[in-house]
């Protein structure tokens, strides 16, 4: 186990930044394709990416991909794999699927197959006819995509946008992993100030603040593969060391958002206050043409409201067209905006400098990027 195929998952779009921030973690030996990067590490490395990756779904290990054509193919490849070098005999080991453009279309037939290949690997190494799965658990999942199997070990358990600071949220929330893609795609930097007008329960904003001080974003949070006994206590008490050594909260941060909805507001000084920015980030109840902009040269990072996502068309159009006015007062900010409407660089009377096809849950949006000047240099 010395080298081990690790995948970590990207949602569409995001494949680059996911890769760059590998990159930054040290591992240049990448693979990009759609969906996923391809990287390798040690088991230590399995702690410190899941600790690490802001943008990432999941970190997973890659067991082996071939061709399936058959339940046949598929049930003598899975069986060859070596389970009982990850897997204990109390494991608890589900299976879930997926297949795209595949003869093997049938998802529960493909888990069934990959469950008892599994099952008959286990039986021939432990010498035993029934698994009580209350040990460990190691989700497994079969990929079919233009009949290529791709067979994979979860080993983050809940997606790594469950960073342990949102109690509550407001509707239709920001995923934590897309917040801080917006994030890196902006380039912002701690020492210019940032701002979201429309900050709902927070989320972009505290997720600046992560980054402005360093800090892993799944410091609070569990991970599957904690309870594994190839991943020991001592792995990761120094992969957590080396994330709390590298805190930067000496670094002054000028972060502020506002809402026009009070109970917004509410919901995100409770997620700041638990994620440990109660002192640092600003709020305010306002609309967006009441929004105040403190400094120069910062970056306004939002995610704007909708008619899709709030049910009203009008409010939605009357909020972007304040958004684009109030840019006008304040030329030497920077303007991100993820939204699936199609009138932002009307309201902002020019052309994005740049736009990019994302995600935002299953709804396609584009992130729109109005440059401004860059700092002066000191």
């Amino acid at each position: 186990m010395n080298q081990l195929q690790l995948i970590a998952t990207a949602p569409m779009g995001l494949e680059a930044v996911v890769a760059r921030e590998l990159k930054e973690l040290g591992y240049a030996e990448q693979r990009v394709e759609n969906g996923r990067v391809h990287f390798t590490g040690g088991l230590i490395d399995i702690a410190r990416a899941n600790l690490w990756l802001r943008s990432a779904g999941r970190v997973l290990i890659n067991m082996g991909s071939f061709p399936a054509t058959t339940f046949e193919e598929l049930f003598e490849a899975v069986k060859a794999m070596d389970w009982p070098a990850w897997i204990p005999e109390d494991g608890e080991f589900p299976v879930n699927g997926r297949s795209h453009k595949s003869q093997l279309s049938s998802v529960p037939a493909c888990q069934s197959i990959v469950k008892k290949a599994i099952v008959e690997k286990l039986k021939e190494h432990y010498h035993t006819e029934w698994f009580p799965e209350d040990g460990a658990r190691y989700v497994i999942e079969v990929t079919l995509l233009h009949d290529e199997a791709l067979i994979t070990i979860d080993t983050s358990g809940f997606g790594l946008h469950k960073r342990g600071y949102r109690k509550f949220s407001t509707e239709a929330p920001l995923r934590e992993t897309l917040a801080a893609s917006l994030i890196q795609l902006s380039r912002w930097r701690p020492e210019r100030p940032l701002y979201d007008p429309f900050c709902g329960s927070g989320t972009i904003l505290i997720e600046a603040a992560m980054i402005g001080w360093n800090i892993a974003p799944g410091l609070r949070r569990s991970f599957d593969c904690e309870n594994w006994p190839q991943m020991s206590d001592k792995l990761w008490d120094e992969a957590r060391e080396e994330a709390f050594d590298s805190v930067k909260d000496d670094i002054p941060l000028q972060i502020a958002g506002s809402d026009i909805d009070p109970g917004a507001i509410e919901i995100a000084e409770a997620a700041v206050r638990k994620a440990g920015f109660g002192k640092d980030i600003k709020l305010q109840v306002a609309s967006v043409s009441k929004a105040k902009l403190q400094g120069e040269y910062g970056v306004v990072i939002t995610n704007p409201p909708y008619g899709e996502r709030l049910g009203d068309d009008i409010e939605a159009e009357r909020a972007l067209r304040d958004f684009g006015r109030t840019a006008l007062y304040y030329p030497t900010w920077s303007y991100f905006a993820i939204s699936p409407s199609k009138t932002i660089e009307t309201y902002f009377g020019k052309n994005a400098d740049k736009k990019r096809k994302l995600y935002n849950g299953r709804i396609q949006c584009d992130f729109y990027q109005f440059f401004g000047p860059l700092p002066p240099r000191a």
